[in-house]
C-alpha cells in the first residue's frame, strides 16, 4: 500500500507533508508586513491574477514583468506562474521570499515543487514551515495532507484535510480529497455523510471514487494539491 501511495507524489499538483513530529519555528522576519503597492501596481497585479485564473499564464507573466521586480507581491506571483509553467526559475524566486513578509508563500511554493518531483521528505519540511507561518491557510493544510497521504500516513492526512475544510468549507479541494481517502479506506458511510454535509455534487463524488479506485494496489492515483 505504501509503495502505491508513494507514487502519488509524481502526479500531485500542489501540496505536501510527513510525520509532523518535528517542531518548526517561524523564520526571522516572517511576521513583517509587506509594503502596499500603489494603485497602478495593484491594478496590474489584479490583472495578472485574472489572466492566470483565465488560463493565460504567459500573459499573466508578461504583466508581472512590467512591474518592479523587488516587490514581494510581484515575486510571489511570478514564482507561481513559472512553477505552473514548469520553469526552474520559480525556485530562486520562492527562496527570495524566505525570511520576509511572504515567507509562508515561499515555503509553500517550495513544498509544492518538491512534491511535484516526488521528494516528499523535502516537501514536508517546507510545508511544515509554511503551516507554522500561516496555520489558517487552507491550501497549505490541504497540501500538507496530500504529502501525508503520499507517505501512507492516513490519519495525519485526514487531520489536515479536515482542518482545511473547517477553515474554508467553500473550497471543495480538501473535501474531495477527504472523500477520496475515506473511499480508499472503504469507509463508505463516512464518505456519504461528508458528501451530504458539505453538499458535494454527484460529479465530485464520482471524481473522488475514481481517485480512490486508482489508489488501490497496482494503480496510480492523483489527489489534488492546490494550484
Amino acid at each position: 500500500m505504501k509503495a502505491c501511495i508513494a507514487a502519488l507524489g509524481l502526479l500531485l499538483l500542489g501540496g505536501c507533508a510527513t510525520d509532523g513530529s518535528a517542531p518548526w519555528l517561524a523564520m526571522p522576519g516572517s511576521t513583517a508586513s509587506c509594503a502596499k503597492p500603489d494603485s497602478s501596481q495593484e491594478l496590474s497585479l489584479n490583472m495578472a491574477d485574472e489572466m492566470l485564473a483565465d488560463g493565460r499564464p504567459h500573459a499573466s507573466l508578461a504583466h508581472l514583468e512590467a512591474l518592479p521586480a523587488d516587490l514581494p507581491q510581484v515575486r510571489v506571483r511570478k514564482a507561481k506562474v513559472l512553477r505552473l509553467l514548469g520553469r526552474s526559475e520559480a525556485e530562486p524566486l520562492y527562496r527570495s521570499l524566505l525570511g520576509g513578509c511572504l515567507a509562508a508563500e515561499g515555503e509553500h511554493g517550495l513544498g509544492q515543487m518538491a512534491a511535484a518531483r516526488g521528494d516528499n521528505a523535502q516537501a514536508l519540511q517546507h510545508l511544515q514551515r509554511a503551516m507554522q507561518l500561516a496555520p489558517t491557510d487552507e491550501k497549505i493544510r490541504n497540501d500538507l495532507g496530500v504529502v501525508y497521504l503520499n507517505q501512507g500516513k492516513l490519519e495525519q492526512a485526514r487531520f489536515e484535510f479536515l482542518t482545511a475544510i473547517e477553515l474554508k468549507d467553500s473550497d471543495r479541494l480538501a473535501a474531495v480529497n477527504l472523500v477520496t481517502l475515506l473511499l480508499y479506506q472503504d469507509k463508505w458511510q463516512q464518505a456519504a455523510d461528508l458528501v451530504s454535509r458539505l453538499g458535494l455534487s454527484a460529479a465530485q463524488f464520482n471524481e473522488a471514487q475514481a481517485r480512490a479506485q486508482q489508489l488501490k494496489p497496482g494503480s496510480v492515483a492523483a489527489v489534488q494539491r492546490s494550484s
